[in-house]
């Protein structure tokens, strides 16, 4: 080999050396920001994360608070719907010891009537009405069946069925024996009725 060649050779060595030199330069110059960079992003996400964990802990504790309050809202709801509801039928036994009482008196206003005795007859009616209106304010409600209406097994009591007098009231009530009641609107005593086939 001649000397140019070596020298070229020896040049080319130390370019190689000189330009791997920079690059290493470089390289821990970036590895040193980078280590800075990771140290800064490590610190920021430390406040962030304690700052969101603050965050998270509040909304948690918001979360817990309006599902109480909600909770209690629906408790109070619940227990004046309750109460409400044992008010109104809170004197259901009463009510239903009662109706044989309000029975027997129809059944005499409608034997007084037959008898034709007017004083007795008004006195009765006065007692009655008085009797059936302090009922009706206390919540008492007589149901309205008639001859001829249509049998809903909800609502009306079916004790016997006798063959239907006429072709209309096949499946009809042909006569109610027992009146029912409601206190509010609960169903205390179902119509007793006769049916047709």
């Amino acid at each position: 080999m001649s000397r140019k060649e070596d020298k070229a050779k020896d040049d080319n060595k130390d370019i190689k050396d000189q330009v791997e030199e920079v690059m290493d330069n470089a390289i821990d110059e970036v590895d040193e920001k980078g280590e800075n960079a990771d140290e800064q992003v490590d610190t920021k996400a430390q406040e962030l994360t304690e700052e969101e964990l603050i965050k998270e802990d509040l909304q948690k504790e918001k979360d817990k608070f309006l599902r109480l309050f909600a909770e209690f809202e629906n408790y109070k709801r619940r227990t004046s719907k309750e109460r409400l509801e044992l008010f109104k039928t809170a004197n259901q036994e009463v009510m239903t010891a009662m109706l044989p009482i309000l029975d027997d008196f129809d059944r005499a206003m409608n034997e007084l009537n037959k008898s034709g005795d007017e004083n007795l007859l008004k006195g009765i009616a006065l007692i009655h009405n008085k009797f059936k209106e302090t009922l009706k304010a206390k919540g008492l409600e007589r149901m309205e069946v008639e001859q001829g209406s249509d049998f809903d097994s909800e609502i009306h009591e079916a004790i016997t069925q006798v063959p239907a007098p006429s072709d209309d009231l096949k499946g009809k009530i042909v006569d109610v024996v027992e009146p029912g009641y409601k206190l509010g609107e609960r169903i205390i005593r179902y119509p007793k009725v006769v049916t047709g086939k």
